[in-house]
């Protein structure tokens, strides 16, 4: 027979599962992205904002961006970074799944600098929000977050980012 475990002891465990949850949901479309998306990543985990990270390409793997996506807000995410190059649709197709803010990085491609997949993320149709920072912007990317969070908690001030840092 199984040892019943008391009540307040699996709401004490669920309440320390909620409280360790990442709040920002960082994807890129290839494995070769890591490197400037870690940007956002090191910037949050700077302001102590936690975040996952997850490689997930909208033409390879175009059910695994949907069910990630979907989930998000049951696992407590509350701003996606999205970043790709080239054609540049993750941004798009995670906002095409969810309410949450999406902020899309355009990643900079030997074809043309970063300019396609700049102008991919920020042509997104009317309904389909997407910001976008610079090109190879993921610590702005998560500069933003920060601020989008700071709106939905109301913590206090943000750290203010400066150029310099």
């Amino acid at each position: 027979m199984e040892a019943q475990v008391p009540e307040p002891a699996v709401d004490e465990m669920l309440e320390e599962i909620e409280q360790e949850a990442p709040l920002v949901g960082i994807l890129m479309g290839s494995e070769s992205d890591r490197e400037i998306m870690s940007g956002a990543s090191a910037e949050l985990e700077q302001r102590g904002i936690r975040c996952e990270v997850n490689v997930l390409s909208a033409h390879r793997d175009p059910d695994g961006v949907r069910n990630y996506v979907l989930g998000a807000k049951d696992r407590g995410i509350k701003v996606l970074i999205a970043g790709a190059g080239k054609a540049a649709a993750l941004p798009g197709v995670v906002a095409s799944y969810t309410d949450l803010p999406v902020i899309g990085v355009p990643i900079r491609t030997s074809d043309l600098g970063g300019m396609d997949s700049l102008l991919s993320i920020v042509q997104m149709p009317s309904g389909v929000p997407v910001a976008c920072v610079a090109i190879n912007g993921a610590r702005n990317a998560g500069i933003l977050a920060a601020q989008i969070l700071k709106l939905c908690f109301d913590t206090g001030p943000a750290k203010p980012a400066t150029a310099t840092e």
